[in-house]
């Protein structure tokens, strides 16, 4: 169960990363890309980085933390993955249109449709 919670959480400071990484700086985004989206380990960082391992676990800990500090006062991540649930569950309710519905002017517009709502996620 702990595994689950660790890959979720490894998932989620990715993400924040996307969305806030900018806001960082340069060697808290350069660390935190390498230890959570490169995979790299603490001791490989340090290493490339001339640094200790306990350095760049300091530096890992406070980027992680104004990432979150980010997202709970702008909400970017929250708001970006409700909207694409919202989009997703669009996308499903045209399909079944499409499926029950055979005139095809209908069917050019529900596929539009789709296409805009699929580039939006």
């Amino acid at each position: 169960m702990e595994e689950k919670s660790d890959l979720e959480n490894k998932i989620k400071i990715s993400m924040l990363c996307e969305f806030y990484g900018s806001l960082l700086t340069k060697k808290q985004y350069e660390f935190l890309n390498d230890y959570y989206n490169n995979d790299l380990s603490l001791s490989e960082i340090a290493e490339n980085n001339n640094v200790t391992r306990q350095a760049v676990r300091d530096i890992i800990k406070k980027g992680e933390k104004k990432l979150f500090e980010y997202e709970e006062k702008l909400t970017f991540m929250k708001r970006t993955l409700k909207q694409e649930k919202k989009i997703n569950k669009v996308l499903s309710e045209i399909a079944k249109i499409q499926k029950d519905y055979s005139d095809q002017k209908i069917a050019n517009i529900l596929e539009s449709i789709k296409k805009e709502l699929r580039y939006l996620v």
